[in-house]
């Protein structure tokens, strides 16, 4: 349970800094909402391996570059879930950018990054 809260905070501080350059870039820099959702969700990812890494998982004695491997995996396809949940939410769907920025980000939090990043990407068992 510790672990999951653990994960839970972590994937906060990656969220609110996935959602402020996703914001910053539609709302100062009329960057498209599609693109800016991409670069938030690669600033995020980065912040998440490192904080999941050395705090969350304590996984700080595993070689890296292998997490890496296995992170980089996974985060693909979160790239790819929040990206395209974003285009049908908010392109599709017509909701505002940054409802369907928090729609898409909660549902692959908790149905695929956290289930995989504790069973794959810094468990031992792979």
């Amino acid at each position: 349970m510790i672990t999951f809260l653990k994960a839970n905070i972590a994937s906060l501080i990656a969220s609110v800094s996935d959602f402020l350059i996703t914001v910053l870039l539609v709302q100062w820099c009329g960057t498209n909402v599609v693109t800016a959702a991409a670069a938030g969700t690669v600033t995020g990812g980065i912040i998440n391996f490192f904080i999941g890494r050395h705090w969350v998982f304590q996984a700080g004695d595993e070689k890296a570059v292998r997490q890496l491997w296995k992170y980089a995996l996974v985060w693909t396809g979160n790239l790819l879930l929040n990206t395209g949940g974003v285009y049908v939410l908010a392109c599709q769907a017509g909701l505002h950018h940054t409802v369907s920025k928090v729609v898409a980000s909660l549902l692959v939090a908790f149905l695929y990054n956290y289930p995989l990043q504790k069973n794959f990407v810094f468990s031992n068992n792979w």
